[in-house]
């Protein structure tokens, strides 16, 4: 298994991802220490931060700017970390998925920095971030069908930044909204965890948070790959 970033990197070269795997964790619901932890990141983000516009903080403005190239203007299509930062500015909770989820979205908040994963047995072949092509496959994590599967199917725009396996799209605009196919579940054994860079940011000092994170909420273990662009195809290790 291989993630590639190649089809972005002549316009994108400051961006880079960490492919962080997970095996061997035990994925609950959030306990009271995580729980403490996150409001305790919450308020070091408003410390930091207080109440700046998010155009101003440079690990939200590199992705507005990224938006823009790939023609996303409208406001309603954010990376994920903006919601995120929007949240905590405005004294809100953070959701209560599961102490995977939570856990990595209080990482993304930290270092303000998108991050996502994704179950590694609901995937099919290599992992991209690449343009949109035609024929593509989403179905909105948030959106059911009739009979309460993920869906309905949408297409992507062809100009689009997706994250993408073999067979669908796993993120839509680059960081703006799962598949519902992939989610971490309880149920899920082995997981990839990307952490995304593009110009703002340490990569590797959220990398060691999240590995950290996960061994104290979820426990199993966890190994990392970056790929840039010098290496922006890289195999991923098994776990």
């Amino acid at each position: 298994m291989r993630l590639d970033i190649s089809e972005l990197t002549q316009i994108f070269p400051e961006f880079c991802v960490a492919a962080v795997m997970v095996g061997g964790a035990s994925i609950q619901p959030r306990s009271a220490d995580l729980a403490q932890e996150i409001a305790s990141r919450g308020a070091e983000f408003r410390n930091q931060w207080g109440a700046a516009p998010l155009s101003e903080i440079p690990g939200i403005k590199v992705w507005r700017a990224a938006y823009r190239v790939f023609g996303i203007k409208k406001t309603s299509y954010r990376c994920s970390v903006e919601w995120l930062a929007k949240n905590a500015q405005a004294e809100r909770p953070m959701p209560e998925i599961n102490a995977f989820v939570d856990a990595y979205n209080a990482v993304s908040l930290s270092h303000v920095m998108p991050l996502g994963a994704d179950d590694l047995d609901c995937l099919s072949g290599d992992i991209a971030f690449r343009y949109a092509r035609e024929g593509d496959d989403f179905r909105n994590m948030g959106v059911s069908d009739e009979n309460g599967n993920p869906g309905p199917r949408s297409q992507s725009k062809t100009s689009e930044v997706v994250y993408a396996d073999g067979e669908k799209i796993l993120c839509r605009r680059w960081n703006w909204r799962q598949d519902g196919r992939s989610l971490v579940t309880a149920k899920t054994s082995r997981a990839v965890v990307t952490v995304q860079l593009n110009g703002a940011g340490v990569l590797e000092d959220a990398v060691s948070d999240r590995r950290d994170m996960l061994q104290r909420h979820c426990g199993g273990t966890s190994v990392a790959v970056i790929a840039d662009a010098a290496n922006s195809v890289v195999d991923l290790p098994g776990i």
